[in-house]
């Protein structure tokens, strides 16, 4: 099996192969791909909201192929308990003692599909599985495994049998991209690709999941100006006083945005923040965690639409934002 060596091939080479493998499962998607491995890199989770069949299960498959990662797929259904995530303890009537039985969450990269038809009770499980890498049970803590990777995918709220997902799991949730549907063009292309068998069977891995931590680790170093930092307050500020909104952005939501503008950066080569990273994120990392008030609402106002309104109105910081030498 070939994997990647970090020792011999530049990191942006490495990401860009990752890209153009997954681009041949998912076509004409290079820029969700792309703003979904910017969160990888950061170590964030991913809510992927769109209608159904338009690829979400399968780009999280063919990203797993090509981490070669353990991976595991929750089927969210109405019925589903906390201890069906968590995973439980079960008496062992050899030994006389329970042992622990790790529920799917005990993976590298989690597929929680459909994730708004489960109960408010299990989705919160797994918060803390979020939020700190671990989980517990029966008093007990158990450790996640390192890269840990939540992809959760939801039916657009309209659909029949969905539940709306509480605030505070929104808020952790790094950034929410959608697909949408391809292209005339695209889908033709689909057809002649799985028109033998499908392209997901043929993917072979890129990286090792310890070589993506490494990565990550890497991307964390990217250098962030003090103006960059207070752009990104700025915004975040913003929102919590439209006139649009009941609810702005958590200071989580501001640490987001800051890791994710450093991986954006390190995904385009280079070693330090620029406004554009911080600008080109800002709607895939803020929208989801507001809330609009009844009257925007019924004005048909978008979120996303909102976070372009605060862009355009923020003043870019104009100095050099690479570090002194």
């Amino acid at each position: 099996m070939h994997v990647h060596s970090s020792q011999f091939e530049p990191p942006q080479e490495v990401l860009e192969r990752v890209v153009y493998q997954l681009e041949k499962v998912i076509i004409g998607k290079r820029d969700t791909i792309e703003k979904l491995l910017v969160a990888l890199l950061c170590g964030g989770h991913v809510l992927l909201e769109d209608v159904p069949g338009v690829g979400k299960t399968m780009l999280v498959r063919a990203l797993a192929r090509t981490m070669n990662c353990s991976f595991k797929r929750i089927q969210c259904t109405p019925d589903l308990l906390p201890a069906d995530l968590t995973g439980s303890s079960v008496f062992n009537q050899q030994t006389s003692k329970f042992e622990f039985r790790p529920g799917p969450l005990m993976a590298n990269l989690v597929l929680a599909d459909e994730l708004n038809r489960t109960t408010p009770r299990t989705q919160a499980a797994l918060l803390e599985a979020m939020e700190e890498n671990r989980i517990t049970v029966d008093g007990e803590a158990y450790t996640l495994p390192e890269p840990f990777f939540i992809l959760a995918t939801q039916n657009p709220f309209d659909f029949e049998g969905t539940f709306l997902l509480p605030e505070a799991q929104l808020d952790r949730f790094c950034i929410k991209l959608r697909l949408g549907y391809p292209e005339p063009s695209e889908e033709m292309e689909l057809l002649n690709r799985v028109e033998q068998r499908h392209p997901v069977t043929q993917l072979r891995p890129l990286l090792l999941p310890e070589e993506f931590a490494a990565l990550q680790n890497e991307a964390r170093r990217v250098h962030l100006d003090d103006t960059i930092k207070g752009y990104i307050v700025e915004l975040a500020a913003a929102t919590r006083k439209h006139k649009d909104l009941l609810l702005g952005a958590s200071p989580r939501a501001s640490i987001a945005l800051m890791r994710v503008s450093q991986a954006r950066a390190f995904l385009s080569g280079r070693t330090y923040v620029i406004p554009d990273d911080v600008k080109q994120m800002a709607g895939p990392v803020l929208a989801h965690r507001l809330l609009l008030t009844p009257e925007a609402m019924m004005g048909g106002r978008d979120k996303e639409a909102v976070v372009d309104d605060i862009l355009a109105a923020t003043a870019i910081p104009s100095k050099r934002y690479a570090p002194a030498r």
